[in-house]
């Protein structure tokens, strides 16, 4: 009941703007949720009709884990149950984009946690590597801000479900951080106006603060070693290595290269290129002089 609340209440801020993309987003979103919550729904009926158990902490069937998980994956925009969310987010404006991809993994989120004990260890870390290599994979091919920062999403989170069962007081950190990096950096972006690399290209004319903000954002959400995104990518690292998993914190941290080129390209187009000057792109302080007529 919580979670379609949760997502019939989004649902009129995303179609506000009455263009056909945001209400095909709109449609797609709440077919992908309902799709879910049905697949919740059937989990849980059939752990109680072959265990004869309601609670969520006592799922027990293979099946009925299996299905929950995909259905959790199906709502958090995991792979390989991802293709809704870059789509999604695209057809959004960059405020309500920010609340698609931070409240609304909340619910979910703590469902996963409470269920994760349960569910085949193997699975988990299957699904979270396989959503780390996917959010760095599909996030070099664009050059739209949001589908980007929507592949970003895919692999911050594949990173949190591959340490879930091991050490969820990391999944947690990491996903706090997350959102407070990601808030920054939809944030920054409307300030900048920009939707595509091209227009964040010149944003640094209109203001080099807020440019070297983003760029500061983008580098930490990559992970570079002296900001904060470093931090949870660090620890899962170790505490993986720790359990006896090398070979998946080897795949994970090579798939994290594949994030940090994306995040280095925007950087290097926002603060390292220098925009042709043509007069929409002159800096602001240029614009203001004067015309002066001479008697002919």
């Amino acid at each position: 009941m919580g979670l379609e609340i949760n997502t019939l209440a989004i649902i009129p801020i995303m179609a506000q703007q009455h263009h056909p993309r945001a209400i095909e987003a709109t449609t797609k979103y709440f077919l992908t949720q309902a799709t879910a919550a049905a697949m919740i729904l059937f989990a849980s009926t059939t752990n109680a009709w072959l265990m004869g158990e309601w609670e969520i902490h006592q799922l027990s069937h293979p099946l009925a884990t299996t299905t929950v998980m995909l259905a959790l994956a199906l709502k958090l925009g995991l792979a390989p149950v991802h293709f809704w969310l870059p789509e999604v987010l695209q057809g959004l404006e960059l405020t309500t984009g920010l609340i698609l991809s931070t409240w609304q993994k909340l619910a979910p989120f703590a469902l996963m946690i409470q269920t994760a004990p349960t569910i085949n260890s193997s699975l988990l870390v299957a699904i979270g590597l396989l959503s780390t290599l996917v959010g760095g994979w599909g996030g070099l091919n664009q050059t739209q801000l949001r589908k980007i920062l929507a592949y970003s999403s895919i692999a911050h989170l594949g990173w949190m479900v591959l340490i879930l069962q091991f050490a969820p007081s990391l999944t947690l950190l990491s996903l706090s951080l997350y959102i407070i990096m990601t808030s920054s950096a939809f944030l920054t972006l409307k300030t900048n106006n920009a939707l595509t690399i091209n227009t964040l290209a010149t944003s640094w004319t209109k203001s080099p603060t807020l440019a070297a903000l983003a760029a500061l954002v983008l580098l930490s959400l990559g992970g570079l070693p002296p900001l904060s995104g470093f931090m949870p990518k660090w620890l899962i690292l170790q505490e993986l290595t720790k359990q006896g998993l090398p070979l998946s914190a080897t795949l994970a941290a090579m798939t994290a290269l594949l994030s940090l080129y994306f995040y280095l390209r925007l950087c290097y187009a926002l603060t390292l290129t220098i925009y042709p000057n043509t007069l929409t792109a002159t800096a602001p302080w240029r614009l203001n002089f004067t015309m002066i007529t001479l008697p002919l």
